[in-house]
Parts: C-alpha cells; sequence; structure tokens
C-alpha cells in the first residue's frame, strides 16, 4: 500500500507545525516526509526529503541500531525512544527521538513517525560531569569537600585509601577532617581565617599512619562560592609528599657533609691547639712538683680547653647530624659570632671577615641548625668567588616587610631577621644570577663543587617562610640577604643557671656506663656530695642489679650506648618493674629516634655529652625532689 505525500502529511497530524523536528519513514528506513521544524534543522526543504535513506543523517556508529528500534515498536505500547547523533549545517547534533508506530485502518505497519529534540547542550553537559567524576575518583590527590561550617561531605578514594577512613566513618565519628596534621588549634584557626577571607590557603602539614608512620601532605584548602558569591563549600586537597621530603632531606644532608669537609682544616686546627694545651698542662703537673696554685692555675687552663673542645664537638654533631626539623628561639648574633670564628681559622688567610651585627635582636624562633647550615652555604660561596682573598661581611639586622616588599615571597606585614652575606669577590652575570638556586647548577670547575649550597639555602629559606635575594655586578662582587620572620609572639630565651656548687643527698644513684673513667667520675663526685652510688658497666650489669628488688635504687644515670644492652632496653625494664625509679640519660649520640622513642615512653630527661658535672648534680636532684614530692 503507498500513500501521497499529503496523506503522510495527514500523518505527522499536529506535529506538522510543530517547532520541534518531525519526520515519518517506511519500514526500509527510507523518510516519506518532514515537517518545516526538520527541513529547517537539517538545512533542506521539505519537499527535497521523500526517498531519502534516514542513514544518510546518522553517525555510522548510531544507525546500526535502527533495527532494534522495529522490535520495540513491535511491541505494545508501540513507542521508543533512541538518541542519536545526526550530521546538521551546524555540525554533528545529538537528537532525543520519540518514536511511534503508524498503522492502517487494517492495522497493517506503514512505518514510523519520529519526533525529535536537540540534546546537545545536554549531552555535552553530561559528558563533562562523567570527565569531572571521573577525574576526581581517580585522582591521585586526596580530595575533600565539606559544607561552608567544615563538615565533611565527600570524600574521594585516594583519601580514603590514605587515611584508611570512609565517608561513613568520618560521619559516625564527627571528625574534624580539616584539623588534620596542624600542630595546634592556632594553626587551624588561622586556616580557616584565610578560608573564610576567601583566600587559598597552602602549607605542608605532618600527620601519623595508623602503623605509627609519619607521613608529610601538602594541603590546599580553599572556598566554593555560590551564585551571589556566598560560600557555600570548603574544598581541600592533600597530597602525600612523604617521599619528596625524605629526599629533600638526603639532599641537605649531602650538602651538609660536603660542607662539612670544607671545615675540616679549621676543625683539626682547632683540635690540636686545644690538646696541645690539655697535654702541655697535664705534663706539667705530672713532671714537675708544682706548688698548689700552679696546679690550680693548670687544671683550670686544662677545664677552659676541654670547655672549648666540647662546644666545637656538639657544633660538629648539630651541624652534620640527620635531625628532625625543631623550631626553637636562639640568639642569631651568638651563631653568628661562633661560626665566623671557627670559619675564620678555616678559610685562607687571604680571606678575612667584618662583622656587623644589629643591636637587640629579638631571639628568632627558627631551626638553628639550618640557619648555621644558611651561613655557612653563604660564606663558603663568597669565599670561592674570590679566588686572590677579599673580606666577608656578615651583618644582621631587623627589617619590616613593608620595606623588603619588592622582593618575591616577602610578607608586608611581618618583620624579618636578615643575615646579609658580601663578598669584594668577581661578582656575576645576570645569566648566573637566574640559575643560581638551581641544585646541581654550579660555575666552579672540574668536581669541585656539587651545586647544591645554594639550592639547599633557598629550600631552608622557603621551609621557614623567609626570602632570599641577591645583588651582584660583575667584577664588583655579590649580596646574599636571607630574612627568616620573626614569631608573631617573642618566645623568651631560657635562662642559663649560674654554675657553682650542686646541692647533695643521701639516696641511692645507680651509675651506668661502659666508659670506665665516666663512671668512676660520678661516682667520685656523688659519693663527695653525700649519695650512696652503684655502678653498672654495661646494660646487662644494670638489668641484672635492678632485676632485685631488694636492691635499693632510688635514680639512675643511665647511657644509652653500651655492648648487650643499650640504654633503650634498660629504660624499658626499669619502666615495667620499677617505675618509681628517675632515670636521667646521658648521651653524647642521642639521635632523633632514640629520642622519640624514649619520649613516648615517658621520659624527658635528658643531658647531652660531654656534660658539666654541676649540670648533672642539679638535674639529678631536681628528679630526686621530684620523687619525693609526689610520694607525698
Amino acid at each position: 500500500m503507498t500513500l501521497s505525500p499529503l496523506s503522510f502529511d495527514a500523518l505527522l497530524g499536529p506535529w506538522a507545525n510543530s517547532a520541534d523536528p518531525a519526520y515519518c519513514r517506511d519500514q526500509e528506513g527510507r523518510l516519506l516526509a518532514v515537517n518545516q521544524a526538520f527541513a529547517r534543522k537539517f538545512g533542506r526543504l521539505a519537499a527535497e526529503w521523500p526517498g531519502t535513506p534516514l542513514t544518510e543523517i546518522l553517525q555510522a556508529e548510531d544507525a546500526a541500531g535502527l533495527a532494534s528500534v522495529e522490535v520495540e515498536l513491535a511491541r505494545h505500547p508501540h513507542r521508543a525512544t533512541r538518541e542519536y547523533r545526526c550530521d546538521t549545517p551546524q555540525g554533528w547534533r545529538w537528537f532525543a527521538w520519540e518514536k511511534t508506530q503508524l498503522c492502517d485502518t487494517a492495522g497493517h505497519v506503514l512505518g514510523l513517525r519520529a519526533v525529535g529534540r536537540d540534546i546537545t547542550k545536554q549531552r555535552l553537559a553530561e559528558e563533562q560531569y562523567l570527565k569531572l567524576s571521573r577525574a576526581v575518583e581517580q585522582s591521585p590527590v586526596g580530595i575533600i569537600i565539606t559544607d561552608a561550617e567544615g563538615r565533611v561531605q565527600y570524600v574521594n578514594p585516594k583519601y580514603t585509601e590514605a587515611s584508611g577512613r570512609t565517608l561513613e566513618d568520618i560521619l559516625d565519628a564527627n571528625t574534624d577532617v580539616l584539623r588534620d596534621g596542624h600542630p595546634d588549634e592556632a594553626s587551624f584557626r588561622a586556616m580557616l581565617a584565610e578560608v573564610r577571607a576567601c583566600r587559598e590557603w597552602r602549607g605542608d602539614l605532618v600527620s601519623h599512619a595508623n602503623d605509627g608512620r609519619q607521613i608529610w601532605e601538602s594541603v590546599q584548602v580553599t572556598s566554593l562560592r555560590g551564585p551571589a558569591g556566598e560560600i557555600t563549600n570548603l574544598l581541600c586537597l592533600r597530597e602525600d609528599i612523604t617521599e619528596r621530603k625524605r629526599l629533600e632531606q638526603d639532599l641537605r644532608q649531602a650538602q651538609k657533609m660536603e660542607s662539612l669537609g670544607t671545615l675540616a682544616g679549621g676543625i683539626a686546627h682547632d683540635f690540636n691547639n686545644l690538646l696541645a694545651i690539655i697535654n702541655g698542662y697535664s705534663e706539667f703537673c705530672l713532671l714537675h712538683n708544682a706548688d698548689a696554685a700552679q696546679v690550680k692555675k693548670s687544671l683550670q687552663e686544662i677545664h677552659r680547653a676541654a670547655q672549648r673542645a666540647s662546644g666545637l664537638v656538639r657544633q660538629i654533631l648539630t651541624f652534620s647530624r640527620k635531625n628532625e626539623v625543631r623550631y626553637a628561639p636562639f640568639d642569631l648574633n651568638q651563631h653568628v659570632r661562633d661560626l665566623v670564628a671557627l670559619l675564620a681559622e678555616t678559610f685562607p688567610r687571604t680571606v678575612a671577615f667584618d662583622i656587623r651585627l644589629g643591636d637587640k635582636l629579638p631571639p628568632l624562633l627558627a631551626d638553628q641548625n639550618q640557619v648555621q647550615q644558611i651561613l655557612l652555604n653563604l660564606c663558603v660561596n663568597a669565599r670561592d668567588a674570590m679566588p686572590t682573598g677579599g673580606t666577608i661581611t656578615v651583618s644582621t639586622e631587623l627589617r619590616a616587610g613593608v620595606d623588603l616588599a619588592h622582593i618575591a615571597g616577602v610578607d608586608v606585614n611581618k618583620t624579618y631577621a636578615c643575615l646579609r652575606v658580601a663578598d669584594t669577590g668577581t661578582g656575576m652575570t645576570p645569566a648566573v644570577r637566574a640559575r643560581l638556586f638551581e641544585p646541581f647548577f654550579t660555575t666552579k670547575p672540574g668536581s669541585q663543587g656539587t651545586g647544591l649550597g645554594l639550592a639547599v639555602v633557598y629550600g631552608i629559606v622557603t621551609s621557614h617562610k623567609g626570602f632570599i635575594d641577591v645583588e651582584s655586578t660583575l667584577g664588583a662582587g655579590s649580596t646574599f640577604m636571607a630574612g627568616l620572620p620573626l614569631a608573631e609572639m617573642i618566645i623568651s630565651m631560657p635562662a642559663i643557671a649560674a654554675i657553682g656548687e650542686f646541692p647533695g643527698g643521701t639516696e641511692t644513684v645507680l651509675v651506668v656506663d661502659d666508659e670506665v673513667s665516666l663512671r668512676h667520675l660520678l661516682e667520685a663526685t656523688l659519693t663527695a656530695k653525700g649519695y650512696r652510688v652503684v655502678t653498672a658497666a654495661n646494660g646487662l650489669d644494670a638489668i641484672e642489679y635492678l632485676s632485685h628488688t631488694a636492691n635499693p635504687v632510688d635514680a639512675v644515670l643511665l647511657d644509652l650506648n653500651m655492648p648487650g644492652a643499650n640504654g633503650v632496653d634498660v629504660f624499658k625494664v626499669i619502666r615495667m618493674g620499677r617505675p618509681e625509679i628517675k632515670v636521667l640519660i646521658l648521651s653524647g649520640n642521642l639521635t632523633g629516634e632514640a629520642r622519640r622513642e624514649l619520649q613516648s615512653l615517658g621520659q624527658n630527661n635528658f643531658i647531652q655529652k660531654p656534660y658539666a658535672l654541676d649540670d648533672v648534680g642539679r638535674h639529678l636532684r631536681a628528679l630526686l625532689d621530684e620523687r619525693v614530692a609526689q610520694s607525698a
């Protein structure tokens, strides 16, 4: 049975003049009639479409699915909906077609009628949403979305994997996820203030995994705003940078050892002088029948030399040890004096130092070890820029951030302690200046330098939220200025107790040290003060003595590095079997790991070797008095 175009126009029914495109086709897929909206959408007159295969306007992949429509239309209610990509004069567009079976009065199927709607924008929006959704779900960075008050609404799989907490766990426990890693309440509140002021907050935070591992994360928090500009949500991104932090620490350690090699000559020179003093006065006392006054004077010289040697050893260990970063108040001017004095012995005699220190510089809250490294690296760099000699000027001063606004990284609202190192050397070209802080970039010939020094300085200054600036003229020298922000609240420096006769006692003290001379020295000193002293040559002897509870012990002076059982093992035995005993750790090499382990067990009393007997005596008396107060 065939129908005229007019008959098919009639079949289009109310869709003949609709704003939505519509067409009728036969069972072979040839168009029989289209409405004016279809003609306009596809760019040809309505009279030109009859006889055209429908597949002409469909993408090949979509055309393959036409057969399935016939099967669906054969079933009640004889309707089907399909989405196809159609070729229009504006390009490929997505259409949703609602199809209805057409039958004659006898019920024979003539074809179908389809009414369409352009859904391109909707499909693109859906595809964009799916892409964004997959990006968030598969992101290598932990993503957290909260409401404006910080209550968690979403976490992605990466955050769950890293933290071990699901969204359900967080909601059940009412966990404040945004607080994770902040060292104190002030840090957390400062972050919230930045975000609620519609500013982005960034920082490196450290937390601990369920297995006790320390995890460093780079954290970014920002606010999401609604149409009216109001804050609707907070977005937090957390990226694990533990490996990067480890590599940075290794880089600093490698450069520190390189710098320590630079100091080796001066260190040897200083030690030889000190040993000569100690040996000379000792021999004088042993070989001559000197009177008491002369012996006392000799002993005073030996004591002064030993104290200088102790300070030198402490400085070397502080500088070379792989310490965790510790922010504490210290006197920048004093550290400049100490290190420059050491460098003056080490550097060639053609290099002179000029020290100009600012008056009344407040304590600087920073990592003392890393600040020493900044000064050492800048001075070594200055020395190398003066191959024929010259002057290195080291100065300190306070500067307001507003006066340094032209320097990158400066916060105009802060005050900075500035360390300036100037030389009279060769200077630099602009090209060299541009690459100064790149790791492994060096202008030194051959294998004379690794190019790590200034890169490490830049990393230290950045980690302290400070800045570094360079001024240089070729042939006229260079000036480096490193600025570290002062703490918002000045922390008072701990007072140093005056050295004098420490108080004695009658309690029983166990001295545990594998060094015979130190053991005898402590025994003689404490016995003279009235204490009853018991000694142990190693950790196993100490454990054996402590295991007999009838043996009275009020306090233990405990070395850490001993054969057999070390000091940590002994301390664990004390805490399990005789927790009332007070312990004072005496160690010449207290590593960060050992300190953290002992602190986790409740031990917080440490004295670094070499120590002053007065210091040991006063600490011991304070611990015993604390024991009495607790038992009262």
